[in-house]
């Protein structure tokens, strides 16, 4: 068990064996023996481990208790090997944390996911997913509107939502499985806040179209989570409504306005006007030229939508604690925190305020 553990942290950190020797003071040699438990590791190796990899010692002796399955990732090519497993140990240590704090309550805080009985069983036709779209808004009573925070919404209806650290120069767009059951997301927790939702919105899609598709739309599911993404993200009536049913020319800045109003990027909002007929090909394409000549296709121009936030583990681990479910070092535990710093941060209304 420890030198799984030893592995997976070493691969969130994103070291090499070598590397990790080093730093360790130890041979090559012996750190592969010791992740694959031909060597026993002492206290002090183990403290100092803990430390190189920032963990606490404690992780090395939690137990495996979750197994991912139907992982799906939306990725590039030119993500190597190295970059996955640093991405993949990352979720797998979340995710345990998850389901360990989920085990210590004594009833569920979180409700079971489920996808609404109006959907329909069987989706034949892409024009379809508009409607898909307006049904899972309206039995989730979300509105025609912007969604506030997406992450919030999908944690509120049982999706554990998890905000990877881990950088990877853009060519990581997300990844959905299930965590015992329980359906899961990965965006990464520096990524503008309209590519996070884009990427929340495409994987619900795949909960929603699962099953549904006819042989022929199975072959194109990618565009149609898409589509589905932007309907959702972006409800046809809600974009009539801005930019009227008809129009012969668009203003960048209006592209702006409404990506800053949907949390919806520049480039989205253009593909869903041209999608519903709002404006000619013609126009969308030539404003689809402009972004690239300017460099807007990975940088979009005017101010970026915020980043979302995953506040929900926290709140529970709040929570539990202030139920007498666990200990404050179980807590600092769980947040990947020296005790003595969420002593501080518990303890910070006690705080003498600053004087001048």
């Amino acid at each position: 068990m420890i030198g799984q553990r030893l592995q997976r942290a070493r691969k969130a950190a994103g070291l090499s064996l070598r590397a990790l020797a080093e730093q360790a003071d130890l041979s090559h040699t012996a750190v592969s023996k010791l992740e694959k438990e031909l060597l026993t590791p002492s206290s002090k190796q183990l403290i100092q481990l803990a430390k190189i990899l920032q963990v606490r010692t404690e992780y090395f002796f939690r137990p495996q208790t979750i197994t991912i399955t139907g992982v799906e990732y939306r990725k590039k090519s030119s993500l190597g090997k190295k970059s996955l497993a640093h991405i993949e140990a990352d979720i797998y240590d979340q995710a345990e944390r998850w389901h360990e704090l989920l085990a210590l309550y004594p009833q569920q805080p979180i409700k079971a996911f489920s996808l609404p009985a109006e959907l329909p069983e069987s989706i034949t036709d892409a024009a379809q997913i508009e409607t898909l779209a307006e049904t899972m808004r309206t039995a989730w009573n979300l509105g025609g509107g912007c969604l506030a925070d997406l992450t919030d919404t999908l944690e509120s209806q049982g999706v554990m939502v998890i905000s990877s650290q881990i950088e990877s120069q853009n060519k990581f767009d997300g990844l959905a499985g299930l965590v015992n059951n329980i359906p899961l997301i990965v965006v990464g927790q520096s990524w503008a806040g309209d590519r996070q939702r884009f990427t929340l919105a495409h994987e619900l899609g795949h909960l929603v179209l699962k099953g549904r598709l006819s042989d022929e739309l199975a072959l194109h599911e990618e565009d149609l989570c898409n589509h589905f993404a932007g309907a959702f993200l972006l409800p046809k009536a809600a974009l009539i409504s801005h930019l009227g049913e008809h129009r012969q020319r668009l203003e960048v800045a209006e592209l702006s306005l409404l990506k800053q109003e949907f949390g919806f990027s520049m480039q989205g909002v253009l593909y869903r006007a041209r999608q519903l007929g709002i404006i000619p090909h013609t126009i969308a394409d030539s404003l689809f030229k402009r972004f690239s000549y300017s460099g807007w296709r990975t940088q979009e121009p005017f101010e970026p939508y915020p980043t979302e936030k995953t506040y929900l583990f926290k709140q529970l681990v709040y929570r539990a604690l202030a139920e007498d479910y666990f200990t404050e070092s179980k807590a600092a535990e769980l947040l990947g925190m020296a005790v003595t710093n969420f002593h501080q941060l518990r303890n910070i209304e006690h705080v003498e305020p600053i004087t001048h």
